[in-house]
């Protein structure tokens, strides 16, 4: 199964730590992630790893992936729609560009139940990341309830379509998608390689049909949902899947390591560079 991912995707290992790690806590585990994988002869140009720590980490993460050169990105777990002014508690995703981050998660299914994100406002926030210079993750996935009505492809390629359908070719091109069916989040339950491999497949022949090859051939897609060292070999060998949204296991350094040389050594198999 697999090896057909085109050169163009390189596989991304995005660690989300959520509401965890305060700027010290932060700041000790990329020096131990960064030690971790220059041991184990970790090759970046194979795969990225990507850490999305608090906002009140940011700037610490920034300082140590600068000063050291580290062959890591980072990003946020969130954004404001709007650009600046009075809007208490916002962080704008131009005060992110500026910071170096690269990605910003949009549309997480804790975010949509936990605060009042629905459609039209993670469209504006994929917007607003894609203004800045940035690259949305935008999160999709079916509940227990979707799953159990046996809607739960088109639910997530639905929620794809819903942001996509008025941007241009080059602005879907710089969008990634986390399939994360919202009942694998924390839960210790994972889509099966098939499943995950079905939507993944699902939703890139949406974007084909919508764009065209060119564009579906550039759109990275991962997945979420209880990604741990023991399942991700069998999801990253399917052919539309390149890499992982890491919740839980992104807090543990030697496990995230884990699945990021997984992800690396299969591109390794495959002969790329």
């Amino acid at each position: 199964m697999g090896g057909t991912m085109p050169p163009e995707r390189l596989p991304l290992v995005a660690g989300n730590w959520k509401m965890n790690f305060d700027h010290l806590e932060a700041t000790y585990f990329i020096q131990k992630l960064a030690w971790t994988l220059r041991d184990s002869h970790f090759d970046s140009h194979r795969c990225e790893i990507s850490i999305m720590p608090s906002f009140t980490s940011l700037r610490s993460v920034q300082v140590l992936v600068e000063a050291d050169h580290l062959p890591l990105s980072y990003g946020a777990q969130s954004v404001s729609v709007t650009t600046q002014g009075a809007f208490t508690g916002d962080v704008s995703a131009d005060m992110l560009a500026r910071l170096g981050c690269e990605y910003v998660i949009v549309g997480h299914s804790e975010r949509r139940k936990y605060h009042p994100e629905d459609d039209a406002n993670i469209v504006d926030q994929v917007r607003a990341v894609l203004a800045a210079g940035m690259h949305p993750i935008l999160c999709v996935g079916e509940s227990f309830e979707e799953r159990r009505q046996g809607i739960a492809l088109d639910f997530a390629v639905g929620q794809v379509t819903d942001v996509t359908r008025d941007l241009s070719d080059e602005q879907t091109s710089n969008i990634l998608i986390a399939y994360e069916p919202v009942w694998a989040i924390g839960t210790g339950m994972v889509a099966t390689p098939e499943s995950a491999q079905e939507a993944a497949g699902a939703m890139r022949e949406n974007i084909r049909s919508a764009f065209d090859d060119s564009v579906s051939a550039a759109v990275r897609i991962l997945y979420g949902g209880s990604v741990t060292s023991r399942n991700a070999a069998q999801l990253i060998e399917q052919p539309d899947i390149d890499g992982f949204l890491v919740g839980g296991a992104s807090l543990d350094v030697d496990e995230f390591a884990s699945i990021a040389r997984i992800t690396e050594k299969f591109v390794r198999r495959l002969g790329r560079h």
